[in-house]
């Protein structure tokens, strides 16, 4: 639905989340979504502690109060501002005594958690703890359903991406020497995190193919992994990445899972989305919640093990008619159905604040 469709005057909205100082996140492209539909929006940092963090992750009294300063300002901005939604991002900070001042000065409250449910870790508790606060709970994928099974305004609202910062881009010379592979990986490589990406990746690393590795944490490796000669860069800012989906024949994702095996993770990266907006063929694990957004071999393909990466990886590096046909069909699916205006636009609907 189209902003002047939808909006009789202008919806206000207290969006409280955290930026990152040195690229565009999740939060810049929510934030501007909801200008975009023609919402006034204030932000408020969730983060923005008094205390180092280094003290008052010390001492609970510390943190407790650190907690209940930056509630205090959040009712402040909302009492200043008379906001019509306040929408938490996260979900760690915000106390459900808060939630209720809100609420009963008549301010709609609403939670988009997008980290995985991970209940044998405390850091999970607060979120779980305050989420039947809210009037309505948006989670990023399915396996948080269980968890807030209890809420009865739980709804699916999966990352998205913005064509205005992911999109195809016409390469330099430069670009391409620096950029073009046949296959490549943007994201973490901590080995303690992400074992399975790191094994998959090294796997690719014996076929005789073009392959770069972007991203932090790849230095960690061992000197005896054949990824070593493959890293070419760790910290990326959007452009950056944005060049690297654009020149690449493939590019390869591989989702987090708990190595322990402690907790669920269905939820469809926003790296997928972004991914499929810059134009890319992307090549991505089998996630529970790709099937349900996407086509397999429409819009993007699936990889199912390390056999079937390989045989996959070698097929699209020599089909490339077929390679930008998906690729083509899947930029077109997350234009059409999986922008960060499409998602405000599903917030304000679900919480009664679209006008017809």
């Amino acid at each position: 639905m189209e902003n002047d469709q939808i909006m009789r005057r202008k919806v206000r909205v207290l969006f409280s989340s955290n930026k990152n100082p040195n690229f565009e996140t999740f939060t810049d492209y929510i934030e501007k979504a909801f200008k975009e539909v023609g919402c006034e929006i204030v932000f408020f940092e969730n983060r923005d502690f008094v205390i180092p963090g280094r003290i008052r992750d010390r001492f609970a009294f510390l943190h407790d109060f650190d907690i209940n300063i930056l509630n205090k300002r959040v009712l402040k901005m909302a009492h200043d501002f008379k906001p019509d939604l306040f929408l938490e991002d996260g979900g760690w900070n915000i106390l459900p005594k808060t939630l209720n001042v809100l609420k009963g000065a008549g301010i709609k409250t609403a939670l988009w958690t997008n980290d995985p449910p991970r209940d044998l870790l405390a850091e999970f508790e607060p979120i779980k703890n305050a989420a039947p606060c809210y009037d309505f709970v948006f989670i990023t994928g399915t396996e948080a359903v269980e968890p807030f099974q209890d809420i009865n305004e739980l709804h699916l609202l999966p990352f998205a991406c913005d064509p205005d910062f992911q999109k195809p881009v016409m390469l330099t010379d430069t670009d391409k020497k620096a950029y073009k592979s046949d296959v490549c990986f943007v994201g973490s490589g901590h080995v303690e995190i992400y074992p399975d990406r790191i094994r998959l990746l090294e796997s690719l690393a014996e076929l005789n193919i073009d392959l770069s590795v972007w991203g932090p944490g790849w230095e960690t490796l061992p000197d005896t992994s054949p990824l070593k000669k493959k890293i070419c860069g760790s910290s990326l800012k959007t452009a950056a990445w944005v060049r690297l989906f654009s020149a690449a024949k493939i590019i390869f994702h591989s989702h987090y899972q708990d190595p322990l095996g402690g907790y669920a993770n269905y939820q469809v990266n926003p790296r997928v989305f972004e991914a499929l907006a810059c134009g890319a063929f992307l090549l991505v694990d089998d996630q529970k919640d790709i099937r349900t957004l996407f086509q397999e071999d429409e819009h993007l393909v699936i990889y199912h093990n390390a056999a079937d990466l390989k045989k996959k990886v070698l097929y699209y590096i020599e089909n490339d008619t077929e390679r930008k046909r998906i690729a083509e069909n899947g930029r077109r699916e997350v234009l059409q159905n999986h922008t960060y205006r499409h998602r405000v636009e599903q917030i304000l609907t679900i919480t009664g604040l679209a006008k017809e």
